[in-house]
C-alpha cells in the first residue's frame, strides 16, 4: 500500500483512529439514555455513537427532537467529564507513528468532532499532545460540530490555502472523516481498527485503508 502523492500535512481523527474510546463513550451514552427513561444494558449497541456528532446520533438512533438531543448531550457530558474521558486506550503504535511523521518533517494535527477541551485533555493524559502541531476539535456548543466545520477551522489555524489541499491527508475511521475531507478536496486514508461498518469507508471514498499505525506511516512516507 503506497501512494505517489506527497503529503505534507496529516490530519488525524481521534476516536477510533488514534484511541479506543468505546468504554467511556458507550457508558456515557448509556448514562444519558437512562436519564431519558431508556435502559440500555448492551453497550455493544451504542458503539455507533463513536465518531459522529452526538446530536446527530441521538436523533438518528433514538428519534429524539432537538431539545431532547441537547438534554442527552448534557447528561452524556456529566458522565464523560468525570469518568468517561479516562475510560480510553491509545492504539498500539500511535506514539511511534507520530514521532516518525514529525521526524520526516510532516505537520501533524488533530481534527476531531469531540469537543476540543476533551481532545486536549485526552492527548495530555496519554502524553502525546506535544507531538501535534495543532489540535482542533468541536466547540461545546453547536457552532462547530460537523467534521467539515472542524477541518475548516483547522485549515484557518494552520494558514493553509486552497493550493495546499492536495498536500493534506485526512486519516480517520468513519465515513464522516472521508465526507468532511471531500468537502475541501482533501484525500482521506481509512483505518480499519476503528468502528466503521463493513464497506462504510470504501463507500465514503477513502483512497486506501490501513490496518495498523505502521501501515499509516508507510502510506505517507514510502
Amino acid at each position: 500500500m503506497k501512494t505517489e502523492k506527497k503529503y505534507s500535512y496529516i490530519f488525524f481523527d481521534l476516536d477510533g483512529t488514534l484511541t479506543d474510546p468505546r468504554e467511556g463513550i458507550t457508558k456515557s451514552v448509556q448514562y444519558a439514555l437512562k436519564h431519558m427513561g431508556i435502559l440500555e444494558t448492551d453497550l455493544k449497541k451504542l458503539e455507533p455513537f463513536i465518531g459522529p456528532p452526538l446530536m446527530e446520533s441521538f436523533a438518528a438512533y433514538y428519534g429524539f427532537g432537538v431539545e431532547d438531543c441537547r438534554k442527552c448531550v448534557e447528561y452524556y457530558r456529566e458522565y464523560f467529564s468525570e469518568k468517561g474521558w479516562r475510560e480510553n486506550l491509545l492504539f498500539e503504535g500511535v506514539k511511534e507513528l507520530l514521532l516518525r511523521l514529525r521526524k520526516h518533517g510532516k505537520v501533524v494535527a488533530i481534527a476531531s468532532s469531540k469537543p476540543e477541551y476533551f481532545v486536549r485533555k485526552i492527548l495530555q493524559h496519554f502524553e502525546v499532545d506535544e507531538l501535534f502541531n495543532e489540535i482542533c476539535g468541536a466547540t461545546m456548543g453547536e457552532e462547530r460540530t460537523k467534521k467539515e466545520e472542524v477541518i475548516e477551522e483547522l485549515l484557518k489555524r494552520l494558514g493553509l490555502t486552497e493550493k495546499d489541499r492536495e498536500r493534506i491527508l485526512m486519516v480517520g475511521d468513519r465515513r464522516h472523516d472521508a465526507e468532511g475531507a471531500r468537502v475541501f478536496g482533501i484525500d482521506c486514508l481509512g483505518v480499519a481498527m476503528g468502528f466503521a461498518e463493513e464497506g462504510e469507508l470504501e463507500k465514503a471514498g477513502v483512497i486506501a485503508t490501513a490496518k495498523t499505525m505502521e501501515e499509516v506511516g508507510d502510506f505517507v512516507l514510502l
